[in-house]
C-alpha cells in the first residue's frame, strides 16, 4: 500500500501546486515517480511499533474487561473500553513510530539532483544530523491524528466483527467460526469498513500532521544555536502549532485543502486495515488453536500414564539401594 501513501503525502504537501502541477492544471509525471521513496525506514520500525501497539491494546482490553460486570460493579460500555485500549496503545506506538514517520514523509517528497543516485532515506537522514531531536517533531501531531482515528476505528471494527461473526454463526445453525481463513476474511471486511470511515473523518488532522513533519526537515538544517525559540518568537516563528497550520490551510485553500487526499487515504486505509487486521486475527487464532491443542495433548498423555508402575519410595534406606529415577526422568 506504500505507493498510495506516497501519493497522499505529495497531495497534502504545501508546495503541491508548484512542484507536481503544470501551469494549465495538468499533473506532472514527477508526482508518480519514486513512489517507494522512504520505505526502508518504515519497514524497519513497523515491527516494533506494531508489536507494541497490539501488546498494549490486548493487555488494556483484558485489564479493563476485568473491571466491568460481572467481575465488578463498575460499568464501561464496550465502545468506550475499546477506545481507551486503542488510545493507550497508540500513545506507546507513536513514540516508536514518529522518527520513522518523519523520515518517511520527507523522503516521499525528496527530489534528488539530476543524475545522482543513492538511498533516499539516507539522504534525508543526513539532513537531520545537526539536530536529530527534530526527528521527534510531530509526535503530538501524529498522536493527535491516530488517537481519534483508532478511537473511531476500533469500536466500530469490534462491533462489526461481532455482528458479522454472530450473523455467520446463526446462518450455519449455531456452528462457531473456527476456520482461520473465514475468521480472517470477516475481520478484514470489518476492519476495512471501519478504517475507511475513520480515515475520511480524520483527514484534516492528517493534513496538519503532514505539514508539521515536512517542516521538520526545513528546520533540521539549522545549527542548534539558530533554532527558532517558541517562547521568544511565538507561533510566528518557523515552528508553527497545529492549530495555526490548520487555520493557514483553511484560509489559503478552504475546506477542500483540509480534506486533500481524503478519498485516496480512505481507499488505501480500507485495503491496508483489512490486510493488516485480517492477517493479525488469522495469525492470533491459529496460534491460540495450536496452544490449546498442545495443552490438550499434554493433558491426555498425563492421564494415560500407568501410575501403578510409578514407585514413590526408594526402599528401607538410601544407602542400601540404588535410587530409582522418577517417571519423568525415564522419559
Amino acid at each position: 500500500m506504500y505507493p498510495l501513501d506516497t501519493l497522499k503525502t505529495r497531495l497534502q504537501a504545501p508546495d503541491y501546486n508548484d512542484v507536481y502541477k503544470n501551469a494549465n492544471g495538468t499533473t506532472k509525471r514527477t508526482l508518480y515517480r519514486g513512489l517507494y521513496q522512504g520505505i526502508g525506514s518504515i519497514i524497519l520500525i513497523t515491527i516494533p511499533s506494531s508489536g507494541a501497539f497490539f501488546t498494549t491494546y490486548e493487555a488494556l482490553k483484558f485489564t479493563l474487561g476485568e473491571a466491568v460486570p460481572p467481575n465488578s460493579t463498575l460499568y464501561l460500555p464496550q465502545p468506550l473500553l475499546h477506545s481507551i485500549a486503542s488510545g493507550g496503545a497508540e500513545l506507546v506506538s507513536c513514540a516508536i513510530l514518529t522518527p520513522a514517520e518523519v523520515l518517511k514523509q520527507n523522503a516521499q517528497v525528496y527530489r534528488s539532483e539530476a543524475g545522482k543516485r543513492g538511498s533516499t532515506s539516507w539522504a534525508v537522514f543526513k539532513q537531520f544530523r545537526n539536530n536529530p531531536t527534530r526527528l521527534w517533531r510531530g509526535y503530538t501531531a501524529l498522536a493527535a491524528r491516530n488517537l481519534p482515528f483508532t478511537a473511531l476505528q476500533f469500536p466500530v471494527f469490534e462491533h462489526l466483527k461481532t455482528y458479522f461473526m454472530e450473523r455467520r454463526k446463526t446462518k450455519k445453525g449455531g456452528q462457531p467460526v473456527d476456520g482461520i481463513l473465514e475468521r480472517a476474511r470477516i475481520t478484514a471486511m470489518s476492519a476495512g469498513l471501519a478504517g475507511s470511515g475513520a480515515a475520511w473523518i480524520t483527514t484534516p488532522i492528517d493534513v496538519v500532521k503532514t505539514r508539521i513533519m515536512l517542516s521538520a526537515n526545513e528546520e533540521s538544517g539549522k545549527p542548534k544555536g539558530q533554532q527558532t525559540n517558541l517562547l521568544t518568537q511565538g507561533l510566528a516563528g518557523s515552528r508553527k502549532s497545529g492549530w495555526s497550520i490548520a487555520k493557514e490551510v483553511l484560509q489559503k485553500e478552504g475546506t477542500k485543502g483540509l480534506f486533500r487526499g481524503a478519498a485516496l487515504r480512505a481507499g488505501w486505509t480500507a485495503i491496508g486495515s483489512g490486510l493488516y487486521l485480517g492477517v493479525y486475527e488469522g495469525g492470533r487464532f491459529y496460534l491460540e488453536a495450536r496452544r490449546e491443542d498442545s495443552q490438550a495433548n499434554e493433558g491426555d498423555n498425563l492421564m494415560q500414564r500407568d501410575w501403578n508402575k510409578v514407585k514413590v519410595g526408594v526402599g528401607a534406606s538410601r544407602s542400601q539401594e540404588t535410587v530409582k529415577k522418577s517417571a519423568w526422568q525415564d522419559e
